[in-house]
């Protein structure tokens, strides 16, 4: 590994986690969606530190070639949040549904309310003013 290539690999890690820790700070981002971005960016970090981590990781697992376990630890984190968003994505269209009908009905008291102070106002048509 070249020095360019293990500085490069460790402040790509700490830029990954100064923006996600930033975005949490400014609320941008929630704590239950930032997890694995700081397990990947923790997991980088050291990584990037201790590249013989990578070595040893990859020969406990039996992966033969390392960055096959950094691409394969990369497309489980992503899928991982993927499952995340579309749960949270099927809870949100359940509550937009069931405030959109909430509204619908509230809509309709309204003109329903509207309608009798109308007719309050005007009074009962009785058929009197056709005289």
């Amino acid at each position: 590994m070249t020095v360019a290539s293990y500085i490069f690999g460790v402040l790509s890690a700490v830029l990954t986690l100064i923006v996600v820790i930033e975005m949490l700070r400014r609320r941008r981002l929630r704590e239950r969606h930032a997890i694995w971005w700081l397990i990947a960016g923790t997991l980088a970090l050291v990584i990037g530190i201790f590249p013989t981590t990578l070595v040893w990781a990859a020969r406990l697992v039996g992966v033969a070639i390392p960055l096959n376990l950094v691409f394969f630890v990369s497309v489980a984190v992503l899928f991982l949040v993927c499952i995340q968003h579309s749960a949270e994505l099927t809870v949100l269209e359940a509550k937009t549904r069931t405030l959109a009908e909430t509204s619908a009905l509230l809509e309709m008291r309204v003109g329903v309310l509207e309608e009798r102070i109308r007719e309050t106002e005007n009074g009962p048509s009785t058929g009197r003013d056709q005289h």
